[in-house]
């Protein structure tokens, strides 16, 4: 059974995630007794460079917790460096998005033309 410090926590981890712009899932791979989580893209909009069942982690909640602060350091470092801030990636990802939705429009203009 959880208490309610372990609920509290993954609360946290959970609105950790979501700014990350991820979301917890299970793992499916290789975890016999299901203990272990795996971080996802959390929707459609979220991080366009990766496909939607793209695992960014697997393992337990605790690693998944330092593995959060790993990107969150890197993306501060970056930030500090002025390498990227936050306007940059949203720019960028926004960009992925774009060239997505041409090709997705190319390839549909291409089926309609041989038809």
């Amino acid at each position: 059974m959880a208490g309610w410090n372990q609920i509290q926590q993954v609360r946290k981890l959970e609105e950790q995630a979501d700014k990350l712009g991820l979301k917890f899932g299970a793992y499916k791979h290789d975890d016999m007794y299901g203990e272990s989580v795996a971080l996802i893209p959390k929707d459609s909009n979220a991080l366009p460079i990766y496909s939607r069942d793209a695992v960014m982690f697997a393992g337990s909640l605790e690693g998944a917790a330092y593995w959060m602060q790993g990107v969150m350091w890197a993306r501060d470092y970056d930030d500090m460096l002025k390498v990227s801030d936050v306007a940059k990636r949203e720019r960028k990802e926004q960009d992925e998005r774009n060239r997505q939705i041409v090709r997705l429009l190319k390839s549909e203009k291409n089926t309609l033309v041989n038809t």
